[in-house]
């Protein structure tokens, strides 16, 4: 017992770097999406559903990118507009995807409220 829990926490040692090293490159990416004017980033939130079983097919690890607008929220046009933007920005940076996927993100979504998300993948 003793040695499961002293590999678990190197292994959580050893993981943290690279895990701060992802959401610093995440906050970057996120915070250059829109003019200050329009939209500003948050930042994100790691969600994991514990009561889903890992074997699942259904999405247990997802990562939410939080905006807020500036003024109230545009139209219903403007806001899917946005919310391409922000995916298509996650999905063209490869290199973080790929972070993403291994440290166990199955999904990506966008919030620019507090009552709803949208799905990037």
């Amino acid at each position: 017992m003793k040695n499961t829990l002293a590999l678990g926490v190197m292994t959580a040692a050893l993981l943290m770097p690279a895990f701060s090293a992802q959401a610093e490159n995440l906050d970057i990416l996120m915070s250059q999406i829109f003019p200050q004017d329009q939209a500003t980033y948050i930042g994100y939130e790691s969600v994991e559903r514990e009561d889903i079983p890992a074997s699942s097919a259904i999405d247990r690890k997802y990562l939410i990118v939080d905006f807020r607008f500036e003024s109230r929220q545009p139209p219903v046009e403007q806001l899917q507009a946005s919310v391409h933007k922000v995916c298509m920005t996650l999905l063209k940076d490869r290199e973080l995807i790929r972070q993403l996927s291994d440290s166990g993100y199955d999904m990506v979504a966008v919030a620019f409220d507090r009552r709803s998300q949208f799905d990037c993948l």
